[in-house]
């Protein structure tokens, strides 16, 4: 199964970035072992539309652009469910498992995912009820993608 990440904005250099990239790396290598064929990350501009309305129905637009058909969609959204590790491990290995091409995560900009998005999404995380920089809720979920496969290779990198 293929994994990707569809972020809205850029992650400058330093340290968010480097925090990044290393949990991309992390996962890379410890995917590769359990059937995760590729991590990839698309970073989207934000829109520079005047109104709310406009800017969410162009970051939509460009974010579908980069879904394959029949991907499992997960949204990134602070109205979604609160899921432990275990559990988010879980849902990515039942996918792996059941056969899914592409499983992608996609994290709207300032205003959010526009409610089609949400709509098309099989499974919609938060991580916690505040509201996240969308730069931190890349590396929090890019950290929690390699929780997930030492989760699901029995490493101990997680010790709950």
């Amino acid at each position: 199964m293929r994994v990707a990440v569809i972020a809205v904005g850029r992650l400058k250099q330093g340290p968010e970035r480097e925090l990044a990239d290393r949990y991309f790396e992390r996962f890379d290598e410890a995917g590769r072992k359990l059937g995760f064929r590729e991590l990839l990350v698309h970073e989207i501009p934000e829109s520079r539309a005047r109104d709310t309305a406009t800017r969410m129905t162009e970051e939509a637009a460009a974010i579908s652009a980069h879904i394959p058909d029949k991907s499992i969609l997960v949204a990134l959204d602070e109205r979604g469910q609160n899921l432990d590790s275990t559990v988010f491990a879980r849902y990515l290995g039942r996918w792996r498992d059941e056969g899914a091409g592409h499983t992608v995560f996609v994290i709207g900009g300032a205003d959010g995912l526009s409610p089609e998005l949400r709509r098309k999404a099989k499974l919609a995380i938060a991580f916690g009820s505040a509201t996240w920089p969308h730069q931190m809720v890349r590396v929090m979920l890019l950290e929690q993608l390699y929780r997930a496969a030492t989760i699901l290779a029995g490493h101990p990198y997680h010790r709950a």
